[in-house]
């Protein structure tokens, strides 16, 4: 199978390349965003919205995310999703040697290379060197569903002095258990990244976060496009952080549903890697057969041809929900 998508989501592209005919009904298990729906009201202006400029420094987000965060505003950088975060990021790498990870989000990589900076991949934090490096590590990681605890993170930090580390936490709030917050009001060897598209359905409109000490935050604003954050994005944003119980919900859905799922396929003879989050990985010895065998039975999962370290040797598959979950456990039944 050769490379045709960076990314899962996109149902019609993953039947097209494998000329399958698209059923009426299709269920999306390659996108690992929140399964449970908000039933709040988005009492949003949107036209007001579109024809206005946006506040571009995010006042009022920065300060609730601050909150949140026992960090000053200053410490708070909104971006336009993780994504914009991840390449400003990236600009400034130029004259530093990088470490990446992997597997790992392939977004990372595509930045470094997009400012020509010399980075290398590697398996385990065990291979950082000791030395002057910047190091991206994403946790919970995407695609494994595995995470550091915090007491290793810090261990990590307090060993590698001189090492400026990357946190992606994109997938932190589907967590459900041992969530954490690192301190970075005055910690310069640390950049946390935060995303509010995936647990909040804001996947379109694009919106996210950076945690750093104030330097570093004042550096990526610098080079941060001017209005760079819509002002729908913004105001949607404010109204699902005022809502404190979703994502109490969510941690509760997922702590329940994930070691279900999981434990169904385990049943059945499948490798699955632990997760805790809401994905995981099933191991395949043949991911083409098995990806076009659930196709045929409108169920999508993501490839991993594209990871470093796991190409194509297994498939990423998101929990869903638990009829929809149950579903793709007939199928795998079917499939062995």
């Amino acid at each position: 199978m050769t490379e045709f998508r960076m990314h899962g989501a996109n149902p019609e592209k993953t039947y097209a390349f494998f000329s399958v005919p698209m059923p009426e009904k299709v269920y999306d298990f390659s996108t690992n965003t929140n399964v449970l729906p908000w039933d709040g009201e988005l009492n949003i202006d949107v036209h007001k919205a579109m024809s206005e400029y946006p506040d571009d420094d995010s006042k009022e987000l920065c300060d609730i995310i601050a909150e949140e965060n026992n960090c000053h505003p200053d410490n708070v950088l909104v971006t336009n999703g993780s994504n914009e975060a991840i390449y400003l990021i990236a600009s400034y790498q130029k004259s530093k040697q990088n470490c990446v990870i992997h597997p790992v989000y392939g977004e990372y990589n595509r930045a470094l290379k997009a400012y020509d900076v010399l980075h290398r991949n590697v398996r385990s934090p065990l291979f950082i060197e000791k030395s002057d490096e910047t190091v991206w590590i994403c946790n919970p990681n995407n695609p494994t569903g595995k995470y550091i605890p915090e007491d290793e993170l810090i261990a990590l930090f307090e060993f590698y002095k001189n090492t400026v580390f990357v946190i992606d936490e994109a997938y932190r709030d589907f967590l459900y258990e041992g969530r954490w917050n690192l301190d970075v009001n005055d910690n310069s060897k640390m950049i946390i990244l935060r995303s509010l598209t995936k647990n909040f359905h804001l996947c379109g409109a694009r919106i996210g976060y950076v945690l750093a000490c104030t330097a570093t935050i004042k550096a990526l604003k610098e080079r941060q496009p001017t209005w760079s954050v819509n002002a729908v994005a913004q105001q949607a944003a404010l109204v699902y952080l005022s809502d404190k119980g979703y994502l109490q919900k969510t941690a509760e859905f997922y702590k329940k549903e994930v070691p279900r799922f999981i434990g169904e396929l385990i049943s059945l003879g499948y490798e699955v890697t632990p997760s805790k989050v809401n994905f995981f990985l099933v191991k395949t010895d043949d991911d083409e057969k098995l990806i076009k065998f659930l196709l045929r039975r409108g169920i999508v999962v993501r490839h991993t041809r594209n990871f470093i370290g796991l190409d194509g040797k297994y498939i990423r598959v998101a929990t869903r929900s638990v009829e929809e979950n149950n579903i793709f456990i007939n199928a795998m039944k079917e499939y062995s």
